[in-house]
């Protein structure tokens, strides 16, 4: 499992490497990581028995990122206008179905997984579009990954007191403690590339690994409630699309209107 693990990562950091350099090419892959995130988060929910309109949320879920890679903007915001017109035709949908059992749930997690899966991570895009989007880019996917490899290691190795059990059994105090600790290194090491002071890099290392954290169980609950294991087996020794983005998931947007404000 281990050599899975290593192998598949040296295969994705290559490649998360390789699409850095031209932005089409990281929001197009950004898009591809959104349709199978959601795929798999609409399968989830069919092996459930939620009812939701799992090609219609794909299909909508891959327009905003394309949308945000061509930086298209019908109005100021106008991704809250985007998701009030997909209610409404999810609403219009549900006026076909012969039951009405179900509408509010298989409405509702159908937004849900637009908001959650889509839109989360198409602020990748927008990071990437940012004065020095390369180098941001970089360093935030660094310093969340970074907690996700250190809460893996330390926690593996040291772990003994379970950190949530009712939804992730496997995830303990001492590997969260090393993932915050991985995140803050690898902030320190991003200070050539985000220019920020000593304090202010361990500050955002810390808020980016406690975010990158909530993620990841986040995605553990839904997998709980589903009951399921990994969200899918596209990556030998780590799970599915969404296995992989979880952590990223909160920390993307929130890292953008961060950015957005100190680069002002």
């Amino acid at each position: 499992m281990l050599t899975k693990r290593i192998v598949t990562s040296i295969l994705l950091i290559s490649m998360i490497i390789g699409v850095l350099f031209i932005d089409w090419l990281c929001g197009l892959v950004v898009t591809l990581f959104i349709i199978g995130g959601l795929y798999e988060f609409f399968s989830m929910l069919d092996k459930k028995g939620i009812n939701a309109y799992k090609y219609f949320g794909i299909g909508l879920g891959a327009v905003i990122p394309l949308s945000t890679m061509s930086r298209f903007e019908l109005t100021r915001g106008w991704e809250f206008l985007f998701i009030v017109l997909a209610l409404l035709f999810l609403i219009l949908m549900q006026f076909k179905r012969r039951k009405n059992s179900g509408a509010v749930i298989d409405i509702s997690t159908t937004i849900f997984g637009i908001i959650y899966v889509s839109w989360f991570f198409s602020f990748l895009i927008k990071i990437r579009y940012l004065d020095g989007g390369m180098g941001l880019l970089a360093a935030v996917l660094l310093i969340t990954k970074s907690g996700d490899i250190g809460a893996y290691l330390i926690g593996s190795r040291f772990g003994k007191n379970a950190l949530l059990p009712r939804i992730s059994p496997q995830k303990t105090v001492e590997g969260s403690i090393g993932g915050l600790a991985f995140s803050v290194l690898m902030a320190l090491i991003c200070k050539p590339i985000l220019g920020f002071g000593y304090l202010h890099l361990v500050i955002l290392g810390i808020c980016i690994g406690i975010l990158g954290q909530l993620g990841d169980l986040s995605e553990s609950l839904i997998k709980r409630d589903c009951e399921v294991k990994d969200s899918g087996k596209v990556f030998p020794g780590m799970g599915g699309v969404l296995d992989e983005i979880d952590s990223l998931l909160f920390v993307a947007p929130v890292f953008y209107f961060y950015m957005s404000v100190v680069l002002r």
